[in-house]
C-alpha cells in the first residue's frame, strides 16, 4: 500500500459518501503534494473540530512518508 493509498482508506472511513473521495498526487523531487477531494457537504468531517482530524491525518503522512526519504503534504479541496 503505497502513501496515496493510505490516505484515501483513512478518509474513506470517515466520510458517509466514500465513493465521492479522491485522492490525486502532485510529485515533486523530494516533496509531494496530496490534493485530497471529498463531497463538499463532509469537508467539515475530514477537517475535524479545530482541525484535528485533518492534523491527524496529517501525522499519519509524516510517519509514514519517514521511512521513504521524502516529504508528503495534504491538501484538502474544497
Amino acid at each position: 500500500m503505497d502513501i496515496k493509498d493510505l490516505v484515501c482508506t483513512i478518509v474513506k472511513e470517515l466520510v458517509d459518501q466514500p465513493e465521492e473521495v479522491s485522492v490525486t498526487e502532485v510529485a515533486g523531487d523530494n516533496t509531494s503534494v496530496l490534493e485530497l477531494s471529498v463531497a463538499k457537504n463532509e469537508v467539515g468531517k475530514v477537517i475535524g473540530k479545530k482541525g484535528r482530524t485533518a492534523k491527524a491525518i496529517r501525522n499519519i503522512l509524516a510517519a509514514s512518508s519517514a521511512k521513504l526519504n521524502k516529504k508528503y503534504m495534504l491538501e484538502i479541496k474544497e
